[in-house]
């Protein structure tokens, strides 16, 4: 019987390493990317203008809360609820809340920008939903680096200025529900975080934090049910390491031992030299894959 050789081992590291990504989409690509962005979301100044004015907000109150403030949602609720005659102190600490979750992203971004220490407080004002979608999904730091500059610097002009054509004009514009401004935000965002949710963890988690979300706005104050939806990621991952393939390798993951084919012999080790499996294989003669020599089985001739 002709002797079987086992194919060569490859060396470790090298079955791991695979072709770096290529060449990143064009910076022109981004910046236009970054402008609609900005120009969407931005046109949604004009109904914060109107929305404050209508509180009883002056025109110098509202402008300074774009220009200091700078985070839509935070705004509209600290605006809403004024209008609906709320405590102020209450409804700035509803704003906060709010406004926390922008926390969250500088931690993420700080990593991707890596900006000089003297320019980050002045990038910390724009870290805000839409600058961090679109700097999450460039390839390349530099392109990371032009799609939040773009969308921040665009959006804060405009932001701005709408709000401040919004409040001159509150009368002129009446009910901003009509036009619909107030959604372009969300749905920006919704567009641009869809296409990222690529594995059934992520979307699990994106699921989860919509229904906390949405199930506990009516019963907790403003602000709280976004940072309670933040806990469907860590919740998330916490049941997957308790399901019975989230801890363990399988055949196919990398280190995971491979058990031999039948009638083979022993199994073979796993890409990063995990533990071999022997042999199953009733009619096999070989010995496993540790033995130092061949073991002989019942039925061989003595």
């Amino acid at each position: 019987m002709a002797e079987q050789t086992a194919p060569p081992e490859i060396p470790a590291g090298v079955a791991s390493r695979t072709p770096g990504p290529g060449p990143g989409k064009p910076d022109a690509a981004v910046v236009r990317d970054a402008l609609g962005v900005g120009v969407a979301v931005g046109l949604s100044g004009f109904a914060f203008g109107v929305t404050s004015a209508g509180a009883g907000l002056t025109l110098l109150q509202t402008c300074v809360l774009s220009l200091l403030v700078f985070t839509g949602a935070s705004q509209f609720a600290l605006v809403g609820a004024i209008a609906a005659g709320g405590n102020p102190m209450a409804a700035a600490a509803g704003a906060f809340f709010l406004g926390v979750r922008n926390a969250f992203y500088g931690l993420r971004l700080s990593q991707l920008l890596a900006l000089p220490r003297w320019l980050r407080p002045l990038a910390a004002h724009w870290v805000i939903d839409e600058t961090t979608a679109v700097a999450l999904a460039q390839p390349t730091r530099r392109q990371i680096r032009i799609g939040f500059t773009v969308t921040g610097l665009t959006l804060y002009v405009l932001w701005n200025l709408t709000t401040l054509l919004g409040a001159l004009g509150a009368e002129a514009l009446g009910d901003t529900d009509a036009w619909g401004l107030d959604a372009a935000g969300p749905a920006v965002f919704l567009a641009l975080l869809a296409p990222m949710l690529r594995t059934a963890t992520e979307r699990a988690a994106a699921g989860l934090a919509v229904l906390l979300g949405l199930g506990l706005l009516p019963v907790l104050p403003a602000g709280v049910p976004v940072l309670v939806a933040a806990l469907a990621a860590p919740a998330v991952l916490w049941f997957k390491g308790r399901s019975p393939d989230g801890g363990g390798g399988s055949s196919a993951d990398p280190g995971a031992g491979t058990t031999g084919a039948p009638g083979t012999g022993g199994g073979t080790p796993g890409a990063t030299g995990a533990g071999t499996h022997p042999a199953t294989d009733a009619g096999s003669g070989t010995n496993d894959a540790t033995g130092p020599g061949a073991h002989r089985t019942k039925g061989q001739d003595r």
